[in-house]
């Protein structure tokens, strides 16, 4: 007996949780199918399936009777790997649901338009303009009904639309599909700006590697590193998955992962995530997780594990359809036939009733109205810099009694800026200007802000000669026309002189306040101290103290040190939890959800 063929697919137009159980049940009931996963968050879907039984053509027809559509095939045969499908993804402006809002939308218009020239022709404008837009919604009705989901939320928008359509409302009939339409093109919007955000995550990491085996170099994919493996990551490179340095030192840049907003010195024995930068110096590191059990990797499945969860009236409104629509439908038709039978009514009269009840008791537009409610309030959202992951955290936002804030681009800047300067010989304007000068061509994030703050200060920055010289983690020297200059770490400083009290406790008082320190070198001298932090934002403080008004209590959840995170969550007036991973972030969370206590130093 053959092993079962694997098939992955792409399904452009699944947009909710309720078209991935149509896709599901539609798939349950094909012989020779099993291991059915569906994500709409992915638009994906992947099984096992035996063609003898059930050819993968015969699924694909399947699928797009539901109104979907497979994009390209995906892994076939029995060994193929797990992953995600690929594959461009159209505008939304461009999709099946766009055109058919267009067209629907001409077709209003146009019965409109008719009724308003001649109004004797308005009731046949109209019911001609919602049988044809009813079409494409009742096939997918239909193709639900016998694959498993007969009260799907086509069956009901159908029902209710020839329902009015029996009882002469062709206009109300016409405008239930319009807006129907309308909410399920809202409702891929919706689901477009999630995948991006997953999308951008997914860029994080690089799609190859470069791989140490027996003293040669080679280029693989990433998702092919195994534990154990070598990878060299030379300066400007993102770390291709979690892993532990064995060789090199270089600052690493952690702010897409944790939101450290200063790069971390890494050197042999440390700890690197998929996703960070390598900023000036070349790392060797043994990869310690595979791709799909790296950081990023966590982190996207817990985004879509946050998408993919439906907001409770949503689910409320699922069991509701699935037990009162049925029973609704009953009702309606004893209403019709019980009173002609029973007691020789008029046949026309109650069938108009036994519509009417039905048109009354089916909760089609409580379906419709919540998903493009959702949809509306997120894009609202969104307009406003807003970032809310589905329906389930819009709806929790009526319940907060606590905000977890991240750090860094949130209640910061997201970039350091240089906040003193401490001359030592000199002028703070001699030491700023020789410090850029210094710093000019280098990537770090300190080094740019030099620059950028002698710049801002319209200083002429002396001339160096010569290549400047990166000591990852220390210090960057450059020739000046006084000779030799470096900006560098304090340990760094401490390596190359004896530093004076009043410069140690300078410094330190500055640390103490959370900023970066860089130590300014003429030779072995030492010509001043630059302070750098990455600001809060100004509009910070009174943010968290409206919420402590409204009886909303805030804590900052953060990569960052604790030393920095204490001097931000101090001057903010929220308190901290910092070094923080996304999971442990996610963990606070979960364990301190209803609400959390202590002082800001806790």
């Amino acid at each position: 007996m053959n092993a079962p063929d694997s098939l992955k697919l792409r399904i452009e137009g699944m947009d909710c949780a309720a078209c991935a159980v149509k896709i599901e049940n539609a798939m349950k009931r094909l012989p020779g199918v099993s291991d059915i996963n569906v994500s709409y968050g992915q638009e994906s879907l992947s099984l096992r399936y035996d063609e003898d039984r059930t050819s993968s053509t015969m699924i694909e027809g399947k699928i797009r009777a539901l109104g979907f559509t497979p994009v390209g095939g995906g892994s076939h045969g029995s060994a193929a790997a797990a992953g995600s499908v690929a594959g461009p993804r159209s505008s939304w402006w461009r999709g099946r649901k766009a055109y058919l809002v267009l067209a629907i939308a001409a077709m209003f218009g146009s019965a409109f338009a008719v009724a308003h020239i001649e109004p004797a022709l308005a009731q046949w404008a109209y019911s001609v303009a919602a049988l044809i837009s009813i079409v494409p919604f009742a096939k997918r009705a239909y193709a639900g009904a016998i694959s498993g989901t007969p009260f799907s939320i086509e069956t009901l928008m159908s029902v209710a639309a020839l329902g009015a359509l029996l009882i002469g409302a062709a206009q109300e009939a016409a405008v239930v599909i319009l807006l129907f339409a309308i909410g399920e093109l809202l409702e891929t919007v919706a689901a477009g700006r999630a995948r991006a955000g997953i999308e951008a995550l997914v860029s994080l990491v690089p799609r190859d590697a470069l791989r140490e085996r027996a003293n040669v170099l080679e280029r693989v994919l990433a998702d092919t590193l195994a534990i154990g493996d070598i990878v060299v990551v030379r300066p400007g490179d993102r770390i291709p998955s979690d892993g532990k340095v064995i060789g090199g030192v270089s600052d690493v840049d952690e702010a897409p992962v944790t939101g450290e907003s200063i790069p971390v010195l890494k050197e042999p024995g440390a700890a690197v995530f998929a996703g960070s930068i390598s900023t000036n110096g070349e790392l060797r590191v043994e990869v310690t997780r595979t791709a799909a059990d790296n950081t990023i990797s966590r982190i996207i499945h817990m985004v879509e594990e946050a998408q993919e969860s439906k907001a409770p009236t949503a689910r409320l409104i699922d069991r509701f359809s699935q037990r009162y629509t049925p029973a609704a439908m009953v009702v309606a038709l004893l209403v019709a036939i019980v009173p002609p039978f029973a007691f020789h009514a008029e046949w026309a009269t109650w069938i108009y009733r036994g519509l009417a009840t039905l048109l009354i008791a089916c909760p089609c537009a409580l379906v419709i109205s919540t998903p493009a409610a959702i949809a509306s309030a997120l894009a609202a959202g969104a307009r406003r810099g807003l970032l809310v992951k589905g329906g389930a955290a819009l709806e929790a936002l009526g319940k907060i009694r606590t905000v977890a804030f991240d750090k860094t681009g949130t209640l910061t800047l997201g970039r350091p800026q240089v906040t003193d300067i401490v001359p030592i010989e000199g002028t703070a304007d001699d030491i700023l200007a020789k410090a850029a000068a210094v710093e000019r061509k280098a990537s770090h994030p300190l080094g740019t802000a030099i620059v950028e703050a002698a710049t801002l200060r319209g200083l002429e920055l002396p001339v160096s000669f010569g290549t400047a010289l990166t000591v990852p983690g220390k210090a960057v020297t450059a020739r000046l026309k006084g000779g030799f200059v470096s900006v560098g770490s304090p340990r760094h400083a401490k390596e190359q002189t004896t530093l004076d009290a009043p410069i140690v406790q300078q410094l330190e008082a500055l640390e103490r306040q959370g900023k970066t320190v860089v130590v300014m070198l003429s030779g072995k001298r030492v010509e001043g101290l630059i302070a750098l932090h990455d600001e809060p934002r100004s509009d910070a403080a009174a943010a968290i103290a409206t919420l402590y008004r409204m009886g909303i209590g805030t804590v900052m959840l953060t990569g960052d040190n604790q030393r920095t995170a204490k001097a931000i969550g101090a001057t903010v007036g929220v308190q901290v939890r910092a070094e923080l991973l996304p999971d442990a972030k996610l963990a606070e969370i979960g364990v301190k959800r209803t609400g959390f206590s202590g002082d800001l130093n806790s």
